[in-house]
């Protein structure tokens, strides 16, 4: 017991030594997609991906040299569309709506960064979450449906995401470094607060969520 306490103490006070923050900004030019489920007669469909652009401020907090807890505020644009048959129409009558839900992201991972590659330079792999609460929606490229309704309304409030990531990280000078790299969030709650319960198909059996692969560009200082 003394030595798992000693072994404790030890990891603490050197990862005091090595604690800091590192913050900075990023830009997110993204890939976007839907994942559908739905019962087969309804014939939903994904549309196809979609490009969106973002971005934010991040903050790294290093507790060790090469290890961090990464988290940020980062505005993004999610979504395609889907396509489906009318109900009651004909077996070929389909109707498609285009999404684009705006969210903001509030990531937290484990990032793991190597030791240098090349001169000032590392790489760098996250892994983790991200809590996305949603501001506002488009459905094609309308804010209000026929009603007057806001497409807001359409679409829940929150979104969950599994976030992996990677990229190179480069020192340019004693504070200041900059980094490029890829990351895949995949949604993993339903966003849909109209087709399962509002609207015209009011079937609990439907589900859409949201997936992207983004461009991380960023400065820190």
């Amino acid at each position: 017991m003394k030595k798992i306490s000693l072994a404790v103490l030890f990891f603490l006070i050197t990862g005091t030594a090595f604690a800091q923050w590192e913050i900075g900004i990023k830009i997110t030019p993204s890939i976007a997609t839907n994942r559908v489920v739905a019962p087969k007669e309804f014939g939903f469909k994904s549309l196809n991906a979609k490009t969106h652009f973002g971005g934010g401020v991040i903050a790294d907090y290093f507790f060790r040299e090469n290890y961090a807890i990464s988290t940020g505020l980062i505005y993004n644009t999610r979504g395609a569309g889907v396509s489906y048959l009318t109900p009651n129409g004909t077996a070929n009558q389909k109707s498609s709506d285009e999404f684009a839900i705006q969210y903001l992201e509030i990531p937290v991972t484990l990032k793991l960064f190597t030791n240098e590659i090349a001169t000032d330079m590392k790489l760098y792999f996250q892994a983790g979450g991200s809590l996305d609460p949603r501001i506002t929606a488009k459905v094609n490229n309308e804010k209000l449906a026929n009603n007057n309704e806001k497409y807001t309304r359409h679409f829940n409030i929150l979104d969950i995401s599994v976030l992996l990531g990677s990229g190179v990280e480069m020192q340019l000078g004693e504070s200041t470094k900059v980094f490029g790299g890829l990351s895949y969030h995949r949604g993993l709650i339903d966003v849909d607060n109209f087709y399962e319960n509002r609207g015209q198909f009011n079937n609990n059996n439907i589900a859409i969520k949201n997936t992207y692969v983004a461009l991380d560009l960023g400065l820190k200082f």
